[in-house]
């Protein structure tokens, strides 16, 4: 009886030790899966740096297209490194506890990043759009100052939309549930574990899914009809494949980072029943290391002058050795 009533005695949060749990229903399986997300970890944090270290060093990349793309391999490796070193403590070390303020602190940089990487995302495809339907105009108008005020606004819009989630889960009663089935704390996982009404959190969550990252996405279409639409009056067949071309792997990075977080987002709220936890949690972990991973290597693969870039980089180290 006596543990029953401390059972529904409510706790102030801050006193509270959580435990993450890893991939429920894969714990065996934890050592192996480290493997390949330590693997992928690494890969993304030296490929977006060396993409940065090259965007910025090379004045030849300092123009739109690449000012966007290093903004994007910064969000990169802070979404990966926000996650992953915990993700393999726990697989590793079974380091599985963290501290009410560590997990919201954690849920709230991924949250940030999130929507700031969506932001960014839309902010190449409106590059894209310029360069192709205004290319006499496209120098004008994306202009440094420009491109820096983008950036700070991307910043700006995450956090006004990401702060509420910090006071969303410090205002709900919580009475001792403390396990958290995921490998890395988000506002929902945070959330059920109160013994409180969640229906706010669950509101506030979908309308900034909906209305932010949602609306980003409406936009990214838009952007690519309107592209389509003056690609298709180019009486050429070279310069229509060369401007789609351009286009490839903006295409490939919005598919890559748009399809596992909704997946994420709704077999969350919606599909507890139908789709397993561990292919959820599986697919949230992927998420956090694949798309860092595999962005620097599209864009190294179908972007000619980064191509060049790194031809002469090592060209000149193998000289100088």
């Amino acid at each position: 009886a006596q543990m029953d009533s401390s059972l529904y005695n409510h706790t102030s949060p801050q006193d509270v030790w959580y435990v993450l749990t890893g991939i429920p229903g894969l714990e065996d399986l934890h050592t192996w899966i480290s493997i390949p997300i330590c693997s992928m970890y690494i890969v993304a944090v030296v490929g977006n740096l060396f993409l940065l270290f090259l965007i910025i060093t090379e004045r030849s990349l300092h123009e739109p297209m690449y000012l966007f793309l290093s903004m994007l391999a910064l969000a990169d490796i802070l979404l990966s490194t926000a996650t992953a070193p915990k993700m393999l403590a726990i697989f590793w070390f079974h380091s599985t506890d963290i501290s009410f303020g560590s997990c919201v602190a954690q849920m709230f940089f991924i949250h940030f990043i999130f929507v700031a990487e969506s932001a960014i995302l839309l902010a190449m495809a409106f590059d894209r759009y310029v360069a192709i339907c205004y290319p006499l105009r496209y120098t004008t108008v994306l202009t440094s100052s420009v491109i820096g005020k983008i950036g700070i606004a991307a910043m700006v819009r995450s956090f006004f939309i990401c702060c509420p989630f910090i006071f969303l889960v410090y205002r709900l009663l919580y009475c001792g549930k403390n396990i958290i089935p995921h490998s890395y704390c988000e506002h929902m996982g945070i959330a059920r574990l109160a013994c409180d009404n969640i229906n706010v959190n669950i509101i506030y969550g979908l309308t900034v899914a909906l209305l932010s990252t949602g609306m980003d996405i409406v936009f990214i279409i838009m952007s690519y009809i309107m592209i389509l639409c003056t690609v298709f009056q180019i009486p050429s067949w070279a310069a229509r494949f060369k401007a789609l071309n351009t286009c490839g792997s903006h295409i490939c990075v919005i598919l890559m980072f748009y399809t596992p977080a909704f997946f994420s987002f709704f077999a969350h709220r919606f599909g507890g029943k139908t789709i397993p936890r561990h292919i959820h949690i599986l697919v949230a972990n992927l998420y956090v290391v694949v798309p860092p991973m595999l962005n620097p290597i599209i864009y190294g693969v179908k972007t000619k002058q980064i191509q060049e870039q790194v031809v002469l980089l090592f060209s000149s180290m193998s000289t100088c050795c």
